[in-house]
């Protein structure tokens, strides 16, 4: 098999990918601890819920929503049961799934944490682009989501917040 190697110009754009890959999760969670004392992961579990109606999913659906397994999913809303920001609760339509709400409680976390998760969104990454590049940024990250998605199972979880038409 001939492998393809990057030419100069593919692993600096590859390298510059690599290091955004690794360098924006830690800024996020180190914003989120700090300010809010959740993961990032944390906030966007709570963020989908808080998005869903009456603030609940079954798990299969809120992992769908979070890109995650379930098993990490249940952890981390374990972790968040226990603080007291998400229930469980059996499923009424089937009884063998599980939903997951979140309480009171994590609905004040989401609102008191959203401003400076987006603050730090829009810092990081938002503002250092124009407008035009805001644009091609989501065509990049499209192609690429192609590429990682093909049967485009995990689409609604990434296109949901495109503009009609």
């Amino acid at each position: 098999m001939d492998t393809r190697w990057l030419d100069n110009q593919q692993k600096a754009a590859w390298v510059r990918l690599a290091a955004v890959i690794e360098l924006l999760p830690a800024a996020l969670d180190s914003q989120l601890r700090r300010d809010a004392q959740l993961t990032h992961f944390d906030y966007f579990v709570l963020a989908m819920l808080s998005e869903a109606p009456a603030r609940t999913l079954r798990m299969t659906a809120l992992a769908e929503h979070t890109t995650a397994t379930l098993a990490r999913l249940s952890h981390v809303v374990q972790r968040l049961e226990t603080r007291g920001l998400v229930e469980r609760f059996p499923c009424p339509e089937d009884k063998r799934a599980t939903n997951a709400r979140l309480t009171e409680e994590g609905w004040k976390k989401v609102q008191e944490a959203a401003p400076g998760h987006v603050t730090t969104v829009r810092e990081s990454v938002i503002d250092a682009l124009s407008p035009e590049q805001v644009e091609q940024l989501a065509g990049i990250a499209d192609a690429i989501l192609h590429r990682l998605d093909p049967e485009r199972a995990r689409a609604a979880v990434y296109e949901r917040y495109d503009e009609p038409g």
